[in-house]
């Protein structure tokens, strides 16, 4: 069956999957090794003149469903599946550059992708240019002969600021230049960059993809032939998803539709209740129309997601107050599960960055980072009021 007329709940439901006779779950290919009945199929397989399994390392029936599933869900040719976030983002961008290449990214990046960016490919003389990302003549600006990449994040984490994703695809495409997108925070559901003329597309599938805070994972979305590229890459760096990850991260798609919106539905809701509160001083998120970027964000994207940041009036101290007198919303580093969770990005996400480059990111010591899950609204609403109510 072709997934292109059905819906998203089909498409999560159903595509992908290629059942075995009886079963109505994908089963879990949890071999490291597989077997073959002669010298010549097994010669086939390794030179890829047909289609199987060698070994988990290389691919894996259970990890190619999710694969599959989430190209159906991106609107893409193919996709690779990796052991986290990172390891995705990593391994796509050693793909994808090269001694004496150029990449410009965003500033506003998750501070893993910073670290990588700034401190790991220089060493390989690697050129890197951060820029507001948002603002397409600083792109453009920052544009070499020898860029290879333009890599941003949308929304961006934590101030969940928006790129205009056609005329960045178009500006990369007039110089010949790979764009790539973490859409961690939107997910496909809300947002599907591929449709506006990106070229890959990054998740941390721990987040909503997994959506249960019981997976670590990360995919890549593109091209057929980008993505044989890359799996060429995975197999020497070695982080392919392990099966019984990509058997949780199936499940939890299957129910992306149904928890993005609540997701979005509680992001406005409490977006709305504490741009009205006396003790915030300021809310990020695309859904408010005192966003900046609302009109864009409006354009672009089905959803806003299930994070809320916002800015405590007052120091420090009683940001760290806020957070710990939380009871329902945890104080964890993560986003997109079903609980809520709550953190200071100056304390997790972006700890290991200089001062500097947080207060260039617009990331204050009194920023909290709300990723709310699906509990009922009412619930989480009444916990922040207690909380506010304690500083």
């Amino acid at each position: 069956m072709t997934w292109e007329k059905t819906g998203f709940s089909t498409k999560a439901v159903h595509g992908g999957e290629k059942l075995e006779k009886g079963s109505v779950a994908t089963p879990i290919y949890e071999t490291s090794v597989f077997a073959f009945t002669s010298t010549k199929e097994l010669i086939n397989v390794i030179s890829e003149k047909t289609e199987g399994y060698l070994y988990t390392r290389f691919d894996n029936p259970t990890v190619r469903a999710v694969e599959r599933k989430i190209a159906v869900l991106e609107g893409s040719e193919d996709a690779a599946a990796f052991s986290s976030g990172m390891a995705a983002i990593t391994t796509t961008l050693l793909t994808l550059v090269s001694k004496g290449d150029h990449v410009v990214a965003s500033r506003d990046l998750y501070g893993g992708t910073l670290t990588f960016l700034q401190e790991l490919l220089p060493r390989f003389d690697i050129e890197i240019n951060l820029v507001d990302t948002a603002n397409l003549n600083q792109v453009k600006e920052a544009i070499k002969k020898n860029t290879r990449v333009v890599y941003a994040e949308i929304p961006t984490n934590p101030t969940l600021k928006i790129v205009d994703l056609s005329r960045l695809a178009a500006l990369a495409k007039k110089h010949s230049i790979t764009t790539v997108i973490d859409s961690t925070l939107a997910t496909p559901y809300n947002l599907t960059p591929i449709k506006f003329g990106i070229d890959v597309v990054v998740h941390s599938a721990t987040k909503y993809l997994g959506g249960h805070n019981d997976v670590t994972a990360g995919i890549v979305c593109g091209s057929r032939e980008f993505i044989q590229k890359l799996k060429k890459t995975r197999k020497i760096l070695g982080g392919t998803l392990d099966p019984m990850a990509a058997w949780l991260l199936l499940r939890g798609l299957k129910t992306l539709a149904l928890r993005m919106e609540r997701h979005n539905r509680n992001g406005m809701q409490i977006a709305q209740f504490l741009e009205k509160h006396p003790k915030i001083a300021k809310v990020y998120y695309p859904g408010l129309p005192s966003h900046p970027q609302h009109r864009l964000a409006k354009k672009q994207m089905r959803g806003y997601g299930g994070v809320v940041s916002f800015e405590i009036k007052g120091d420090f101290e009683k940001t760290v107050q806020f957070v710990e007198n939380l009871k329902l919303c945890l104080l964890a580093a993560s986003l997109g599960g079903t609980e809520t969770l709550a953190t200071q990005p100056t304390t997790s996400s972006h700890y290991f960055i200089t001062p500097e480059q947080r207060q260039k990111l617009g990331i204050t010591d009194q920023l909290v980072r709300l990723a709310l899950g699906i509990e009922d609204p009412e619930d989480i609403i009444a916990d922040l009021k207690q909380s506010l109510e304690k500083i």
